[in-house]
């Protein structure tokens, strides 16, 4: 696996690894499309605790409020304040917009490739 490669979670996160031990997450398109526009983005606190599997952030849209899983266990170590501002980011570019990096990495999900995602969503959509 290339470090510039994104992968996936089956609960429609993205995570780019830039080493072994850190990773940037956000929310893929299919994610967006089905929340709607965003209006509000709760995120972590750098240093927070995060496990894989388990909710760290929400997003909140016209539609609903959903929560937004991390894919890995780690410490947050930094978290995207400009989305803070403007939800929107996310419905503009899914794949340019991370929410939180987390590092110091003990333990992953199981990860989708592309190909696997897409398979995914169509079987949602």
């Amino acid at each position: 696996m290339s470090a510039n490669e994104l992968l996936y979670t089956k609960s429609h996160e993205w995570v780019l690894f830039s080493d072994d031990k850190t990773a940037k997450v956000g929310l893929t398109d299919y994610a967006q499309k089905q929340l709607g526009d965003l209006v509000f983005v709760n995120l972590p606190s750098e240093g927070d605790e995060a496990e894989a599997g388990a909710a760290v952030a929400d997003v909140e849209s016209v539609k609903a409020v959903s929560d937004v899983f991390s894919p890995v266990t780690g410490t947050i170590t930094a978290v995207n304040e400009a989305v803070l501002d403007a939800p929107q980011m996310i419905n503009e570019s899914p794949y340019e917009t991370w929410l939180f990096e987390v590092g110091g990495i003990t333990g992953r999900e199981e990860f989708l490739t592309e190909a696997q995602y897409e398979e995914l969503c169509q079987k949602e959509g």
